[in-house]
């Protein structure tokens, strides 16, 4: 019984992404970009300007909300996460070679979706009377649904979404494979990292983050750019697969199915989606909570998010295993990864596991901090005790399936948010500014009443 309903949902999610989820990434994505005369291209040196403007910003204890880049950090820490080398790798195995392609045009769009809702997010904000602002889908889209339950909707389909289950699940079996440790005792420990964590707000989050995030990126990568240096005569050959295949498909061989045209694209721009967390709107709650005053300054670091994201992680894991020529292996997508690493670096199941944990965990932090919010925000007075008991229950429940059943419930959560969320960024469209160039005050942040918004 609980076989066929796995099926129901997986049937589920492919209705979802082919009718509803990748037509609204790409004609949304493509109609914005055009409208902003592609800002997220145009302006991605102005983008790198701004984060590195922000290293330089002191908070005071007087301003509202926390440091830009905390709560930049508490959101790239959702995004930059197992999807990165795990679930990524799916794409590549269901779709070919070709599926990058699609993951590359998705980010481009997922730039301009992600800074549209950040934006939005930021302007509809709501002081919270705790030194901090609360903001998000729930609040913007209430000036598009007269509604009231689809705001609310969005709120409860985000504290689904906020509770981790495929990257918890991933982790357990990681470490207890790997490694060898008692998968309860593994359970236990990693609850209640996940509850001290979440307890601590969006500035809890972005500590943990900023201090573990960019440590992961310079191995990682550095790894990963030695492989891809011992395999350059490769290269050429993996460019030709990606690109044609995009366009044709790829036929069967090893332990490769083989994929038509419209699997591939389907897989890339899905699991790009879902690695980069588009329009799901968990961005738009941590970013609310910036000390910043312009709307486009936050906003901006969300293409730099998506850049970080896709184009520099995600992108050296599908190299690695096209290059090496894993990726037809007859394998679970956890151990691609690892084995492309493993011919190169020694101990790679110790480290594995370690790189694994240190990603998921902060994915599960920013989402179980966003959950624990939408559950306040459903219910002050009994959403947290509430939300708890729920994740807890949840995560239990998941760390003994298997990690194609949480992707799966993750996916159906994400599509949903996404749905609802690109029909909202839609009609306030003409309220979002793509104008970085905002004059700043003597204090070195600008003033909200320089803004002029942009129609677009």
């Amino acid at each position: 019984m609980l076989t066929a309903f796995i099926e129901q949902l997986d049937v589920l999610e492919n209705v979802l992404w082919t009718y509803f989820g990748v037509p609204i990434v790409m004609l949304l994505g493509l109609y914005l970009s055009i409208k902003s005369n592609f800002f997220q291209i145009r302006h991605l040196p102005t983008v790198f300007k701004t984060f590195i403007g922000f290293l330089r910003v002191r908070k005071t204890n007087d301003e509202c909300g926390v440091h830009p880049l905390k709560a930049f950090f508490a959101a790239v820490g959702g995004c930059v996460g197992i999807g990165n080398i795990v679930g990524i790798c799916t794409a590549v195995q269901l779709g070919g070679p070709g599926a990058l392609f699609w993951i590359w045009i998705t980010a481009l769009a997922g730039m301009i979706l992600k800074y549209s809702e950040v934006y939005l997010g930021l302007r509809h904000r709501v002081p919270n009377g705790k030194g901090g602002y609360n903001g998000g889908p729930m609040y913007f889209l209430t000036r598009v649904f007269k509604q009231t339950w689809v705001p609310q909707l969005v709120c409860l389909l985000l504290c689904v979404y906020g509770v981790e289950v495929y990257q918890f699940s991933v982790i357990t079996t990681s470490v207890t494979t790997n490694l060898g440790f008692n998968s309860y005792v593994v359970i236990a420990i990693l609850l209640g990292l996940v509850i001290f964590a979440g307890s601590g707000g969006v500035c809890r989050v972005g500590n943990i983050s900023s201090k573990s995030l960019p440590i992961f990126v310079f191995i990682y990568v550095g790894m990963g750019a030695w492989v891809l240096l011992n395999n350059l005569s490769a290269l050429p050959g993996v460019f030709q697969e990606v690109f044609v295949s995009a366009f044709t498909g790829h036929a069967a061989f090893g332990g490769f199915a083989g994929a038509g045209l419209i699997a591939t694209m389907s897989h890339g721009i899905r699991r790009g989606c879902y690695t980069g967390d588009i329009g799901v709107g968990y961005a738009s709650v941590i970013h609310s909570e910036s000390s910043v005053q312009v709307p486009e300054k936050q906003a901006a670091l969300a293409v730099f998010d998506i850049f970080l994201d896709t184009f520099i992680v995600c992108t050296t894991s599908l190299f690695l295993i096209l290059a090496t020529g894993i990726w037809h292996e007859p394998i679970e997508a956890g151990m691609l990864v690892q084995m492309a690493l493993g011919e190169y670096f020694p101990y790679m199941h110790f480290f594995m596991p370690l790189f694994l944990f240190m990603l998921g965990y902060n994915t599960i932090n920013a989402y179980f901090c966003v959950g624990l919010k939408c559950a306040e925000h459903l219910s002050p007075r009994w959403g947290r005790p509430g939300y708890y008991a729920y994740a807890v229950v949840a995560l239990l429940v998941f760390s003994f399936m298997g990690t194609a059943q949480a992707q799966t419930v993750m996916a159906i959560a994400g599509v949903s948010l996404l749905i609802i969320n690109g029909i909202g960024i839609f009609f306030l469209r003409h309220e979002i500014s793509f104008n970085l160039a905002v004059p700043e005050t003597k204090k070195g942040e600008p003033a909200l009443s320089d803004v002029s918004f942009e129609q677009i």
